[in-house]
C-alpha cells in the first residue's frame, strides 16, 4: 500500500514539474532574425512546437529597433546637437516586451549576425543570450562569434534537437531577470529604510532644539 502511494506521489510530482516547465516556456520570448522568408517559416514551426512566444524580423536594423537600441543611438545623436533638456525615447525592453533570447542568421544583407551580436553585447541588452545560425560550417567564423559572446552557433537546416539546446539559455535568462528584479527591490527597500531613519533622526534633533529653547 505504501509503495503504491509513493509511486502515485512521484507521478504527481513529475506532472507538476512538467506543468511548471511548460508554464515557464510560454513566457519565453524569442526574437528571431533572418532575411530569408523560407528560413523564418521553418524556424517559426520549430519554435512554436516548444510553445515559445516568437517575434520575427528580417534584418539586424529591425532587430535593434525592436530592442530599442536603434532609437537610443539616434536619440543620443539628436541630444548632442540640441538642448540638454531633450528626453530619450523609452526602449521597448522597458515597456514589458522583455526578450529572453535572440537567434539570428549570420549572413544577411546590410548588418550581419556578427555585427548584431556585437551591438547587443555592447548595450544594456548584453545579458540577453544570442544564438547565431548559418548554413556554412566555417570554424574561424564560429570561433569569432563564440569569442564575442554568442551562446551557440547552430548549423542550418535547424532541427528540433537544436531548439532543445535553447531551453538552457532561456532558463538562465529568466533567472537573471528575476535576480535583477530582486536586487532592485532590495535596493529600493534599503533606500526607504535609510530615508525613514534619516527622518526619524531629524525629528529627534528638532525636538531637542525646541526643548533647549
Amino acid at each position: 500500500m505504501e509503495i503504491m502511494e509513493s509511486g502515485a506521489a512521484d507521478t504527481q510530482q513529475k506532472h507538476e514539474e512538467k506543468y511548471q516547465q511548460q508554464t515557464k516556456e510560454k513566457h519565453f520570448h524569442v526574437l528571431a532574425v533572418d532575411d530569408s522568408l523560407i528560413e523564418r517559416k521553418l524556424l517559426e514551426r520549430l519554435l512554436k512546437v516548444s510553445s515559445y512566444q516568437v517575434t520575427f524580423v528580417d534584418s539586424g536594423d529591425k532587430a535593434l529597433e525592436y530592442l530599442g537600441l536603434l532609437n537610443s543611438i539616434d536619440n543620443v545623436k539628436a541630444t548632442s546637437s540640441s538642448s540638454p533638456s531633450s528626453s530619450f525615447q523609452s526602449p521597448r525592453q522597458d515597456q514589458g516586451m522583455k526578450v529572453n533570447l535572440i537567434i539570428t542568421d549570420y549572413c544577411m544583407p546590410g548588418m550581419s549576425g556578427y555585427d548584431l551580436l556585437k551591438r547587443v553585447k555592447g548595450s544594456y541588452c548584453k545579458d540577453v543570450p544570442v544564438v547565431i545560425m548559418s548554413s556554412e560550417n566555417i570554424p574561424s567564423r564560429i570561433g569569432m562569434c563564440l569569442d564575442e559572446g554568442a551562446e551557440e552557433f547552430l548549423l542550418k537546416p535547424l532541427q528540433l534537437s537544436d531548439m532543445e539546446k535553447l531551453q538552457h539559455h532561456l532558463l538562465n535568462s529568466l533567472e537573471h531577470s528575476c535576480e535583477r528584479i530582486d536586487k532592485s527591490l532590495n535596493t529600493d527597500s534599503n533606500c526607504i529604510a535609510v530615508r525613514n531613519k534619516s527622518n526619524s533622526n531629524h525629528g529627534s534633533v528638532s525636538r531637542a532644539r525646541r526643548q533647549m529653547i
